[in-house]
């Protein structure tokens, strides 16, 4: 009887355990893809669960994406390209979302393009048909890119193009450059066929853009009634970073669980080179993650300001907060 009683309060405290856990629905930018794979692994390791958070990460369809649903509370958090969220709130003044812990330090926004098509360098694209979703995060920034390496826009032709068809017209011919993300348009070329010294990568962050890139946003109305959530999801999600970082085939294994058609080499080799690229930077790597430089910021919004009218005074304390992060930020070391 005894040990029937111990169990049961067991069982009991169990119970409260998991009633006490708060759903925190999480709205990412993009497929479950290898980048995605770290929140997958805070999920798997139990850093939400520690935290006392039952998260539900949830796909997007493009970098704007994620933004409305959080704006509106649909979703708590989200990730999304800052410059974006920059955008919105000009347009959207008071909107109660705000961007609260930088993941892309340096942000993927690129031109990728074959070099067998005559792409190799940003002037290259003078002459040439440019291929771009119109949703997409990196055609947002091309003007600014252009500005900033002096092309001559009406020398190039803009072909529009759906996500799933961008890559597969760089493939066959039909573009000669597409706008994207730099480690997802590398690897779904790729995966079809394209020979890997046949791909020009064109890192917008390397020519001449100060921009910051995907951040972790939030409901404002929803964190200042839960500071102590906030801060605990953020510590969460960067525990998951690590955690990828330190074991990427273990992350990877946590995302192939919830995207079983998924290529998990593929995938593996995607978020490294985000990790790589866009993660741990060297900024990052001296500063934490999840901060960001006050005076690379303001160069943002100058360079923003270049090919987009504000219609209220830019003030990057509207955009970015770090009264939920550590001083310091996240040590990833």
């Amino acid at each position: 009887m005894l040990h029937r009683a111990i169990a049961g309060i067991a069982g009991a405290l169990m119970a409260t355990s998991v009633a006490a856990q708060t759903e925190m629905p999480f709205a990412l930018d993009w497929k479950f893809e290898g980048p995605a794979a770290p929140y997958f692994a805070a999920i798997d390791n139990g850093h939400f669960a520690e935290a006392g958070l039952e998260v539900e990460v949830a796909a997007g369809q493009g970098s704007l994406d994620a933004i409305p649903k959080v704006a509106t509370g649909a979703f708590p958090v989200g990730f999304a390209d800052i410059n974006s969220l920059i955008k919105f709130l000009d347009q959207n003044p008071g909107a109660p979302v705000t961007a609260v812990m930088m993941v892309y330090d340096k942000p993927p926004f690129a031109i990728v393009g074959r070099k067998s098509l005559g792409i190799e360098a940003p002037k290259d694209l003078e002459g040439k048909v440019l291929g771009a979703p119109p949703p997409d995060g990196a055609w947002a920034q091309f003007p600014a890119f252009a500005t900033a390496n002096d092309l001559d826009v009406s020398a190039i032709t803009v072909e529009p193009v759906g996500f799933p068809t961008r890559e597969p017209m760089l493939a066959g011919g039909e573009v000669d450059a597409v706008t994207g993300f730099s480690f997802s348009s590398f690897l779904n070329l790729v995966r079809l066929g394209v020979p890997e010294d046949d791909i020009s990568t064109i890192l917008m962050a390397d020519h001449g853009l100060a921009l910051y890139g995907n951040a972790v946003i939030v409901n404002t109305d929803f964190a200042e009634e839960n500071p102590e959530l906030v801060q605990a999801f953020l510590a969460a999600v960067a525990e998951g970073w690590k955690d990828a970082i330190a074991d990427p085939d273990a992350a990877i294994a946590s995302l192939i669980a919830r995207n079983p058609a998924a290529d998990a080499e593929l995938e593996k080799r995607r978020l490294q080179l985000a990790v790589d690229a866009n993660v741990m930077t060297d900024y990052v790597a001296a500063n934490g993650m999840g901060t960001i430089d006050p005076e690379r910021m303001a160069r943002a919004l100058e360079q923003i300001a270049e090919t987009y009218d504000f219609q209220n005074a830019p003030d990057a304390a509207l955009y970015f907060t770090d009264a939920y992060l550590p001083e310091g930020g996240f040590a990833m070391n």
